[in-house]
């Protein structure tokens, strides 16, 4: 029979820089909270994350006994700035589609513990950071995020991956607490331009600029639309302010190539005008909250995004995909954005634009010409 000792040394050797051991008991306080602020979460419900379900790992595995949490460092190189500036940095090398980077290092340490008579599920809705604060691997930020003990200059840069098995060990000493300096005079919230964060290490998810980019409904609110800043898909802002974190980031680090080579890929003009093929083939893999009948929120995040940067080159832009998509959404921001942007050629423009259906794009005219 294996011992824990044993498995720390496999997940070193596969790759992981830390590893930690809590028991399968539910998370009856996470399960609590997420009932009290049933209206906050209940978006994730009806998106299919199943959190409720994930606070017990028995609904994962039957007979769970040990929660073993392995440590990954997603900003170990540098990305491009374009990327980062437009882009949460945890998608940006993401394998959980391309399965060619940590995917395999996960299955690959499953396979030891299968080897050594050990079952085990890594399930996507059991309460991840949690888990690890209660294996004692970290402490959360106001921010709502964990930042881990040892990794990543105790920073926040860190995925936590829960492994559920079938096998008891010994749990290690949970850190279930926030570790934010008290001088940091809550640089995270006075950032969030949102208001998401809320203090107590509490977040309202749906004011937060992420879920906003990839799961909000219907046109962007007009008073969310500058405050988003410059970013297309997920954010950051929380953890660039946050004092925990510039240890890390005061780093000269090595480009992430991989990254690099598909930054082209992801220029603003190029995510505005892409097509299904573009989409399902450079996209989608490694950002995939959104499909394809999803399109229209990419592009009007791109509008958006090309709107709060003042660059009058986009106008030409944001003018043809206002007369090449159907979607009023995405037409009423290209509207905003080149209004947004301002000036004599932005004036020209927007006199050019008409449209003889949608009321909304009306009012978006009206708003910006008027």
């Amino acid at each position: 029979m294996i011992t824990k000792s044993d498995i720390i040394q496999a997940a070193y050797t596969h790759g992981f820089e830390d590893v930690g051991f809590t028991t399968a008991d539910p998370f009856l306080e996470h399960k609590q909270f997420l009932l009290d602020r049933c209206k906050e979460y209940e978006w994730a419900e009806l998106a299919g994350l199943k959190l409720l379900s994930g606070t017990d790992p028995t609904t994962i595995l039957p007979n769970a006994k040990t929660i073993i949490v392995l440590m990954e460092a997603y900003f170990r190189k540098s990305y491009p700035r374009s990327m980062e500036g437009n882009f949460g940095r945890c998608y940006l090398d993401d394998d959980r589609v391309t399965h060619d980077g940590l995917s395999r290092r996960i299955k690959a340490f499953r396979s030891f513990l299968r080897d050594n008579g050990i079952d085990s599920k890594v399930p996507f809705n059991l309460p991840h950071r949690v888990a690890a604060a209660r294996a004692g691997m970290g402490t959360f930020g106001k921010n709502c995020l964990l930042y881990s003990n040892k990794v990543a200059r105790r920073g926040s840069w860190i995925l936590p991956i829960a492994v559920v098995i079938d096998t008891s060990f010994e749990p290690d000493g949970p850190t279930m607490e926030i570790g934010c300096p008290d001088w940091c005079r809550n640089a995270c919230m006075a950032a969030c331009p949102t208001g998401a964060l809320q203090g107590n290490s509490r977040i309202d998810p749906r004011k937060c600029i992420s879920y906003l980019t990839y799961f909000g409904k219907g046109i962007t609110p007009l008073e969310l639309r500058e405050p988003m800043g410059m970013f297309v898909y997920g954010c950051d802002r929380c953890q660039n302010v946050c004092p925990r974190n510039q240890p890390w980031l005061a780093q000269d680090l090595p480009v992430n190539e991989k990254v690099a080579e598909k930054a082209k890929d992801f220029e603003l003009s190029r995510l505005l005008h892409m097509d299904r093929e573009y989409f399902e083939t450079k996209i989608w893999p490694h950002m995939f909250y959104m499909s394809y009948q999803d399109i229209w929120r990419w592009k009007m995040n791109v509008a958006r995004v090309m709107g709060n940067s003042h660059d009058e080159n986009y106008i030409a832009d944001l003018v043809r995909a206002f007369n090449d998509n159907s979607d009023e959404r995405v037409r009423g921001m290209t509207v905003w954005a080149i209004g947004n942007i301002g000036g004599p050629e932005a004036k020209a423009a927007l006199k050019e634009l008409i449209d003889e259906t949608s009321d909304l794009v009306k009012e978006e005219l009206r708003r910006v010409t008027e």
